[in-house]
């Protein structure tokens, strides 16, 4: 099975790296969470989002999220794939430009990307998005059109694949996303 890097920070969605992180075990691959200037055994704080009829989701405080890994001491060419979840994290991740060259290796080398809701930030900070279709939360419509990606409005329940990127809008879509993933790896 195959090897995974997670890349997670405060604010994460509760879901959206809880989920994952368990379930791609399940099937059998191993995760490696990690957040920058965060060790293996820290915690990260989550927050859960949800669809409340409101304009936007709601947010309220999650659980806190053991890493398992520490983000300065990978080695990416040891990951087969990654995973980048949602929430608010991927706002300041992308401003992180260690963060953006592991996301840049696996562009590079078209290695399986799984990233869901806000997720798309930071794919489009990391490199162009021309010739792939993507979807994410609507409001990172903007931020997939500016990198050149073409963003797919989808149903909450689903998910797309377009060359090594699968991407879905939310946690609701984690069946359709995970098994779309987890076929491409």
């Amino acid at each position: 099975m195959a090897r995974l890097l997670l890349i997670a920070g405060d604010f994460v969605e509760d879901y959206e790296v809880m989920v994952p992180f368990q379930a791609l075990q399940a099937m059998g691959h191993r995760v490696d969470a990690v957040c920058p200037d965060k060790r293996e055994g820290d915690t990260i704080k989550t927050a859960i989002h949800d669809f409340e009829g409101d304009q936007t989701y709601s947010e309220k405080p999650g659980h806190n999220f053991a890493l398992n890994e520490t983000f300065a001491d990978i080695t990416v060419e040891d990951y087969d794939g990654l995973v980048i979840p949602g929430g608010r994290a991927p706002e300041y991740l992308r401003l992180d430009e260690r963060v953006l060259e592991v996301v840049r290796y696996f562009v590079d080398r078209e290695k399986p990307i799984a990233a869901i809701c806000h997720g798309a930030q930071l794919l489009a900070a990391a490199a162009p998005l021309e010739g792939h279709r993507i979807s994410a939360y609507p409001a990172c419509a903007p931020e997939v059109r500016l990198a050149g990606g073409e963003f797919v409005d989808l149903e909450v329940t689903d998910a797309v694949t377009c060359g090594h990127y699968v991407t879905a809008p939310a946690w609701p879509a984690h069946p359709e996303w995970l098994r779309q993933f987890h076929a491409l790896l």
